[in-house]
């Protein structure tokens, strides 16, 4: 096993030399799949096949060359400025030198950061998540780097009462509004859909309507996963494997903060919910009877989504094998299946 980790150092040190975006600012899921995999039982041939593969299959590049330092007391002068990935990066790597610890380097800069939290798409999160897994406080510092230069707001509310305690209930509030429904997407990149979502005057208060109680979390994980288990759909996924990545971070933050946290994490899945199509969520009777679906064991579900070269497979598989940890549900093994090829898929 000792062989294996060194393998998988060096390849997250090649990693992190490469920009944290790639081609038309797609998410370079690489530092955070090489952490999944090796979770997953990863060896030191797959850790070397997938980033071999990745590199040369996305033409990954460096980042831009460093232009101008970010100042201490004016670091967020540039959020949200891709230009700034090398100068952000070097900040919060010479912040986590000054302040010596990544938990404190997080609890002075996090609670800033939370409104842009669908930063690249949520993949930001999911690169801190995974910081904060494999425990590397200089993951955690490109992390940060990486969540201010992709920095997406998409607003803090209007001060609306909530609505709804069940995190679904936002996103069937989101399908009621004509205009959201008539939306149509040109590209394929989930930031541009969060980024034009939030700037429809009736998601304005999308950002109030959950009210965030102490089982938040747990039915925001169920919610997830019956969407995604509904119809398999992408940006779904990314409400199963974001849940995971947020419950990663949560601990970190005081309390007031992890209900923002909640909150505007939330809010961008609801702003991505427009582009799914507007799924509603399995039945209980329909879950019943997918639960009962024999999927195969998690080693074989772990073993095909290790062979795999698609970043999605890898990462699913992995939040859904924690997510099923946590909270127990048997249909968290069978959409994985399902990603991988084990199951037949949402089509038939």
């Amino acid at each position: 096993m000792q062989q294996s980790a060194a393998t998988h150092t060096d390849a997250l040190t090649e990693a992190r030399g490469l920009s944290a975006e790639f081609g038309e600012t797609l998410a370079n899921h690489a530092a955070m799949v090489l952490w999944a995999q090796r979770r997953l039982g990863g060896t030191e041939a797959e850790a070397q096949r997938f980033l071999a593969a990745y590199i040369r299959d996305n033409r990954l590049s460096p980042m831009l060359p460093l232009d101008a330092p970010i100042a201490r007391n004016d670091w967020t002068a540039r959020l949200g400025d891709r230009r700034a990935e090398a100068a952000y990066r070097k900040f919060f790597r010479d912040e986590l030198a000054r302040l010596g610890s990544a938990a404190t380097l997080q609890r002075h800069y996090l609670p800033r950061l939370l409104p842009g939290i669908a930063a690249s798409a949520l993949h930001a999160l999911m690169r801190l998540a995974y910081a904060q897994d494999s425990n590397s406080p200089a993951e955690v510092a490109e992390a940060l780097g990486y969540w201010a230069a992709t920095y997406l707001p998409l607003g803090e509310g209007v001060g609306a009462t909530p609505i709804t305690d069940r995190p679904a209930g936002v996103l069937l509030r989101v399908a009621e509004e004509p205009t959201l429904r008539a939306l149509e997407f040109d590209d394929g990149l989930l930031w541009h859909a969060m980024r034009r979502v939030a700037a429809m005057p009736a998601f304005a208060p999308a950002h109030d309507w959950l009210e965030v109680k102490p089982d938040t979390i747990p039915k925001m994980a169920q919610d997830s996963l019956m969407i995604f288990a509904a119809t398999g759909e992408f940006c779904a996924l990314h409400a199963v494997s974001g849940t995971h990545w947020l419950r990663l971070i949560l601990p970190v933050l005081d309390p007031a903060d992890r209900e923002r946290a909640i909150r505007f994490f939330w809010q961008a899945i609801a702003s991505v919910y427009p582009k799914m199509k507007f799924p509603l969520p399995l039945t209980a009777e329909e879950a019943a009877r997918q639960r009962q679906l024999p999927a195969p064991g998690w080693d074989e579900i772990a073993a095909r989504a290790r062979a795999s070269d698609e970043e999605h497979d890898v990462s699913l598989v992995y939040s859904a094998r924690c997510e099923e940890a946590v909270w127990g549900d048997p249909l968290y093994r069978v959409v994985a299946a399902r990603r991988v090829g084990l199951l037949p898929g949402w089509e038939n």
